[in-house]
């Protein structure tokens, strides 16, 4: 499917497109919260711009933009994997934001095991989920995530043996896994939000590492943490004035949603798919303040570790230069239309 055919016009960079995309994961995003309020439908609608979400268009339309992001009128949100592969295949795409979220991170073991620390984690079978999907983020979450468990014992992924396990057709998020796990196939499961606390918790599985108590980022460094928000360098070039407006839409979002923790959970719960006790088991108390975005050098040092350590495992094409893809302008563009826009309500208000 072409981009045309999504929308996009072939036209003068003064021209506006017909049609702007954004999708987003299944995860705590403030794209996720202004689509709920209809904010990014409304701050184009003037502009006679559609603003329409990914996941919401049918199967033949969306195809894999998702993660090729080969669609020139596309803002993503979500995880670091696909969008370093998409990068590192020559896709021209910029970051322009970062967030770190925490989710809850964890290596189950079946109940009783003894198993609790780090160090205990050598040589036992650790579950790698396989999918057959163009870039599988499933195993690179796997491996990034029994890598920061062992890495905390001084240990590397050599120091425990790598199980395939298969994805099953029709299962759900870490649904293999967390079988290979019950049936003793696997002694070990990586496993990260709302979904993973339900399910380990119908099987009776039990914590082994929770990475989210560990006070230094980089054991937790993986395809959600930290998230990029990357768009198309053609839309970029073309009609910055577009992602500065949208990337305001979202700063305006994060902010609304630090003053409200029932109503992030609320549009939580739809966008995870997960009950309220799976929300509140995988979401820290107060992450509803962390949905800013930020192009800081911390969140671009953590994103270079992941960067090196998917290509050091063989899922990216090229290596992807972090400093050379951030594009910083635009999200400094945003925060000031931002103050710009709340002075002029504030002098209308008084």
């Amino acid at each position: 499917m072409s981009s045309r055919a999504l929308g996009a016009r072939d036209s003068a960079p003064d021209s506006a497109p017909d049609t702007l995309w954004f999708t987003r994961c299944p995860v705590p995003t403030a794209t996720g919260i202004a689509a709920d309020q209809g904010w990014l439908a409304r701050e184009f609608a003037a502009d006679g711009i559609t603003v329409r979400s990914l996941q919401d268009a049918p199967p033949e339309e969306a195809a894999d933009h998702h993660y090729t992001h080969a669609l020139p009128g596309l803002f993503r949100e979500g995880g670091n994997v696909p969008a370093l592969w998409a990068r590192s295949r020559g896709e021209a795409t910029r970051l322009i934001g970062l967030t770190w979220i925490e989710e809850r991170q964890v290596v189950l073991v079946r109940a009783g095991s003894g198993i609790t620390e780090p160090a205990q984690l050598r040589g036992l079978r650790l579950a790698i989920p396989h999918h057959g999907i163009a870039i599988d983020f499933w195993r690179a979450m796997a491996l990034a995530g029994f890598h920061g468990a062992l890495g905390l014992a001084g240990l590397t992924l050599d120091d425990a043996e790598l199980v395939d396990v298969p994805a099953p057709r029709g299962g759900g998020q870490w649904a293999g896994e967390l079988a290979a796990l019950r049936d003793g196939v696997v002694d070990a499961v990586y496993v990260k939000g709302a979904l993973a606390v339900e399910a380990a918790r119908r099987i009776g599985a039990e914590v082994a590492v929770d990475l989210d108590t560990l006070p230094d980022r980089r054991a937790r460094v993986n395809n959600g943490t930290p998230r990029p928000v990357t768009v198309h360098q053609r839309l970029l070039d073309e009609r910055p004035d577009l992602v500065t407006r949208f990337l305001a839409v979202l700063l305006d979002a994060a902010d609304w949603a630090a003053d409200r923790p029932e109503e992030v959970a609320r549009i939580l719960r739809a966008e995870t798919g997960a009950g309220a006790e799976g929300v509140a088991g995988a979401y820290a108390a107060g992450g509803h303040r962390t949905l800013h975005l930020d192009l800081s050098g911390e969140r671009l040092d953590l994103l270079a570790q992941q960067e090196r350590f998917l290509r050091g495992r063989g899922f990216l094409a090229a290596p992807v230069d972090i400093a050379t893809w951030a594009a910083p302008e635009p999200l400094r563009a945003a925060r000031e239309l931002l103050r710009e826009r709340r002075a002029g309500l504030s002098a209308v208000n008084t």
